[in-house]
């Protein structure tokens, strides 16, 4: 299944120099994904053709579900008595003044329950599984993060949920892993090619085509076939609308000047980003893991990648010259990944996102300063983003506003981190 198909680079895609600046989208025009499920020449659904009915399926289902009042209320009610939204947006003063810039605000994704974004989206995928009368949960996972969040609404809807996870991520994920046994979930390696998030993708398709009729596959990025990138894009879209609004009380105005998140498979930047894209003055910056150099080992998929096809889209993905998928690296689990969103793709060819990276060293120092100024130790992925936002600060005024999404809390890092402060 990780064999990606090469796509012929659209003029759209050139990467020759003096490309447009970053334009935002037309907010009254945009409706991506089209009918087919594309965002321009990305996205659509390249599945085995036993998928095809169950895709056809759950995209009625999820249209229905969501236009339904009934679906909307138990959807807001949870994650506002389970999940604990609307999460904070918290003004990092300590954190504005050492790095001597911009005036910055975190969304608090790691404060909801499970410890990040992930449960946004498996509490709208697992109220639509019960709606089409699904009884066994699978998915995938890297940090665990989303496998905790999955197990998390299996348990509370009595639900089987197996997660497929890869073998390596198990050892440095092992807290995460635990939560997921404690919660009732089967936690299946797996032990093929780099043993790490894509691998634990292939395994949980191959479970998903031997058991399409009784099986939810619950996708934990904006990645996959048609309406997966739809989907969960809309399930995370609440960060971003909260954001706003809490932007609008707390400094008198919607729209801060920069918008930055971590991307590996891209959803919690999606949920942040979606509600600023036709807003001109709001640079939006998603940042990659540059792992240990460009170079090098590294999952800048955005930065580095070519057009092909991997885990059921048409997206940027890291391969060679006879279309087989490379290994990805990071030290972060969720961003070891060498795949990203069709929608992020598609932003990306619009100019209206911005992609930097972000080293494995330079995330472990973005670990300590946000947790010795905010008292906020992040998840690995969000120091990427932390990290990107230091070199950017210098360069920015007093006078300018930043929302970083916060996007997990650390605490399922800190093997990796004591082991890299040994090593170092």
């Amino acid at each position: 299944m990780s064999v990606s198909h090469h796509a012929k680079t659209p003029k759209a895609m050139s990467k020759a120099s003096g490309a447009p600046a970053p334009q935002p989208v037309n907010a009254a025009s945009y409706a991506a994904p089209d009918d087919r499920g594309r965002f321009g020449a990305y996205g659509g659904a390249f599945v085995p053709e036993v998928l095809i009915p169950e895709l056809d399926a759950l995209t009625r289902a999820f249209r229905a579900a969501w236009d339904s009042e009934s679906f909307q209320r138990d959807y807001r009610q949870i994650l506002c008595d389970y999940v604990g939204r609307p999460t904070p947006l918290t003004f990092a003063d300590r954190l504005s003044r050492a790095l001597g810039g911009p005036r910055i605000y975190l969304k608090r994704e790691d404060l909801c329950h499970t410890g990040a974004h992930k449960i946004n989206n498996t509490v709208g995928q697992i109220l639509l599984a019960r709606r089409m009368g699904k009884t066994r949960i699978i998915a995938e996972t890297g940090a665990g993060q989303h496998g905790v969040a999955t197990a998390t609404v299996a348990a509370k809807f009595a639900l089987e949920c197996i997660v497929y996870m890869g073998a390596e991520d198990m050892q440095r994920q092992r807290l995460n892993v635990e939560r997921m046994r404690m919660l009732g979930a089967e936690v299946r390696p797996a032990i093929s090619g780099s043993q790490t998030l894509k691998d634990a993708t292939n395994e949980a398709i191959r479970d998903w085509v031997s058991h399409p009729h009784n099986t939810f596959y619950i996708i934990g990025s904006v990645v996959g076939p048609h309406p997966y990138p739809m989907m969960v894009r809309t399930f995370q879209e609440v960060i971003g609308k909260e954001a706003r609004a809490q932007l609008l009380q707390y400094e008198g105005r919607a729209c801060p000047d920069v918008a930055i998140a971590c991307v590996g498979g891209g959803s919690n930047a999606m949920g942040l980003f979606y509600s600023f894209l036709g807003d001109a003055r709001v640079r939006l910056i998603g940042v990659e893991a540059a792992g240990e150099g460009l170079d090098s080992r590294h999952a800048a998929t955005l930065s580095c990648g070519t057009p092909g096809v991997l885990h059921g889209a048409l997206s940027y993905l890291l391969q060679d010259g006879q279309g087989q998928v490379m290994s990805a690296h990071s030290i972060s689990a969720g961003l070891d990944y060498p795949g990203v969103g069709p929608e992020h793709a598609y932003l990306k060819d619009l100019h209206r996102i911005t992609y930097e990276v972000a080293s494995d060293e330079e995330a472990l120092h973005a670990v300590r300063l946000l947790s010795q100024t905010e008292g906020i130790i992040p998840a690995l992925e969000t120091a990427h983003a932390v990290a990107a936002l230091a070199r950017m600060a210098p360069k920015m005024t007093a006078s300018d506003v930043v929302v970083l999404c916060c996007s997990g809390r650390g605490d399922k890092d800190m093997t990796t981190i004591m082991g890299a402060d040994v090593a170092a």
